[in-house]
């Protein structure tokens, strides 16, 4: 297995590059972001641990570039900086864990090992479908180049839907992920909603299957 270690601090870059050396890893260093991102994207890492305050480029931006250049490579955030706010915004742009330092060393191994067995699947900040595209973290939505007006429910549903186009969704289903167990309310609001989002979406982007479901289409019309 290759890792990347990107870490301004040097004394902190020859330690874990012993330490995943001896765990098995052939590791390299990156000290600058500029570098850092280079390197991950030349090379076909299986795991990258990258600082969050680096010079050149910061994590965040290595990150978010990374993910938009569709290099799925899982990224173990390592920073000093331990606020909620930080993680989220770590996370959010593409890294899939989080570690704050100072760590205890075997806890970071059982985090390389499990990003390691989960693999580089697609993990994609903005999802999309044909010309609609959809910002989870920012709960932003666009057709084209229009953003849509959507409420909080709609863009859940249409969250959804995204990432299952192409299939068929029950009514079930929909009400059972996007509304609690306690909703005693009519089951026809899924209908209500796929209505609403179909109007601002255009004709054609949710088909409806009598008793079966709904399905997100490939390409969405584009409002005329």
């Amino acid at each position: 297995m290759r890792a990347l270690v990107v870490e301004d601090e040097p004394r902190l870059a020859a330690g874990l590059r012993s330490g995943l050396e001896a765990e098995g890893y052939a590791v390299d260093v990156a000290l600058t972001g500029t570098d850092g991102l280079w390197l991950a994207r030349e090379h076909p890492y299986g795991v990258v641990l990258l600082d969050l305050m680096l010079p050149g480029i910061d994590g965040l931006t290595i990150c978010r570039t990374l993910r938009a250049e569709q290099v799925w490579t899982p990224i173990l955030m390592l920073t000093a900086r331990n606020a909620d706010t930080d993680q989220v915004r770590a996370l959010d742009n593409g890294a899939d864990d989080y570690l704050t330092k100072p760590f205890s060393y075997a806890v970071l191994i059982a985090r390389l090992r499990a990003l390691v067995r989960r693999g580089a699947a697609e993990r994609p900040c903005v999802i999309e479908a044909g010309e609609l595209r959809l910002d989870p973290a920012a709960r932003t939505a666009w057709l084209g180049a229009d953003v849509l007006a959507l409420t909080a429910r709609e863009l859940s549903l249409l969250e959804f839907l995204i990432r299952r186009r192409g299939q068929v969704v029950s009514k079930r289903t929909i009400l059972a992920e996007l509304w609690d167990d306690d909703f005693d309310g009519d089951p026809n609001i899924v209908e209500v909603y796929v209505r609403r989002l179909r109007r601002k979406l255009g004709d054609g982007s949710i088909t409806t299957l009598r008793g079966s479901g709904y399905r997100l289409e490939e390409q969405p019309c584009v409002r005329g």
